[in-house]
């Protein structure tokens, strides 16, 4: 059986193919790209922003945030435009997170693997204790000696 989802932009029921919106709002997703496209086209255009597309368009600031991260916007053409950190809403111009998150990502983990490596060691050293000290008696020993 096919797959029957509602449109997450409109609610309307459709048969998810190709694309997970439907046909009429893929149809609208597509008219605001031309619409973007031609106005970035234009020589006097290429050093808009996100915003002055927007205002000058009308075209929905998140829409062309995704032309931008889908790639049909090039930022080497347009290098206003970009679109934000899903961390911290910095306007990037690629990946999914800007430089700063990453270091912080990077830095949380590494902080963590070397918690982990000192807790190892703790409990190497309680280990080489514990068998190091570890001497038993026996009691017939010492009923033996008497």
């Amino acid at each position: 059986m096919k797959d029957v989802q509602n449109c997450p932009k409109c609610g309307k029921i459709f048969v998810k193919a190709l694309r997970p919106i439907c046909q009429q709002c893929f149809q609208e997703q597509e008219k605001n790209y031309e619409t973007v496209s031609r106005f970035m086209r234009r020589k006097q255009n290429r050093m808009a922003s996100i915003r002055e597309v927007h205002e000058k368009t009308e075209v929905p600031i998140t829409q062309i945030h995704q032309f931008v991260r889908e790639g049909r916007l090039l930022v080497t053409h347009f290098p206003n435009l970009g679109y934000p950190c899903e961390s911290c809403e910095t306007i990037i111009t690629e990946g999914r997170i800007c430089a700063t998150c990453t270091s912080n990502i990077k830095s949380g983990l590494d902080k963590i693997d070397k918690e982990k490596e000192f807790e190892q060691r703790k409990d190497e050293e309680r280990r080489k204790e514990r068998s190091a000290g570890a001497t038993y008696h026996s009691l017939n020993d010492r009923f033996d000696k008497k």
